[in-house]
């Protein structure tokens, strides 16, 4: 048996140039599994494909804009031209801007409903069918399905209100899926971290760092198929909510 639990899987990672996205390609690749990054950013998504490469994993870059829908739907089929098929997908894309709705302007608020929203619905639809053919296919006989969180989808703060709206609404958005994929052996989750290291308000040798999140999706998705983790939360030992 092998000693990686996802070999032979393939798997996509929105968000890939950096912090948890970065992270989670990386987790995954060392998993056994070939990912495609996606992101806006293709000097980015290229070194984190080279950081896997040197380790002797197997990654592509797939450089798009999300937030448009066609562009998205292409650059799912993109991997799925590469690979040949999906059996894990990780939405990590977001954007988190901190203001009051007093000080802050309206593009803000609609950039984060573009990337944390719209991208997430765009990137989805184009891979559930997908997604549904590798769980009745794959020696797995299980995909997944792993949305990124937050603690701020629970708990809302003064100055988050936008995007504490965005992570609530992707908590609903999960649950619904995943009573939806039941059936076909699609397993859908949700990971939501607390605050870390690239300030967001904790600092120091306590931070949550992005591989704390990466290693957390990493064990949703190995998980033997009888068993789904559909809901993890994951906070620095020092956040008090």
């Amino acid at each position: 048996m092998s000693e990686q639990p996802l070999e032979g899987a393939v798997a996509l990672v929105t968000g890939a140039g950096d912090g948890i996205g970065a992270a989670t390609a990386r987790r995954l690749a060392r998993e056994g599994a070939v990912v495609a990054l996606l992101g806006p950013r293709g000097d980015r998504l290229r070194q984190v494909v080279g950081d896997i490469a040197d380790f002797g994993g197997y990654a592509v870059a797939v450089e798009a804009d999300l937030t448009e829908p066609d562009r998205a739907e292409d650059a799912v089929q993109e991997a799925l031209d590469r690979f040949g098929r999906l059996d894990v997908l990780v939405n990590d894309a977001g954007i988190m801007l901190l203001n009051s709705a007093l000080h802050t302007t309206v593009e803000e608020w609609d950039r984060m409903v573009a990337l944390n929203v719209a991208a997430l619905l765009h990137v989805t639809h184009a891979a559930v069918p997908h997604l549904i053919y590798a769980a009745a296919t794959s020696p797995r006989q299980v995909a997944d399905l792993v949305n990124v969180g937050s603690t701020a989808g629970r708990a809302a703060r003064p100055g988050s209100s936008v995007y504490s709206l965005t992570k609530s609404g992707l908590n609903a958005f999960t649950e619904s899926l995943r009573q939806e994929l039941l059936g076909e052996r699609v397993r859908v989750s949700v990971v939501e971290p607390g605050f870390g290291e690239a300030g967001q308000g904790i600092a120091g040798a306590g931070a949550l760092r992005a591989e704390d999140v990466a290693d957390a999706i990493g064990y949703i998705v190995t998980r033997d198929r009888r068993v789904a983790v559909n809901q993890m939360m994951v906070r620095s030992g020092d956040q008090t909510w």
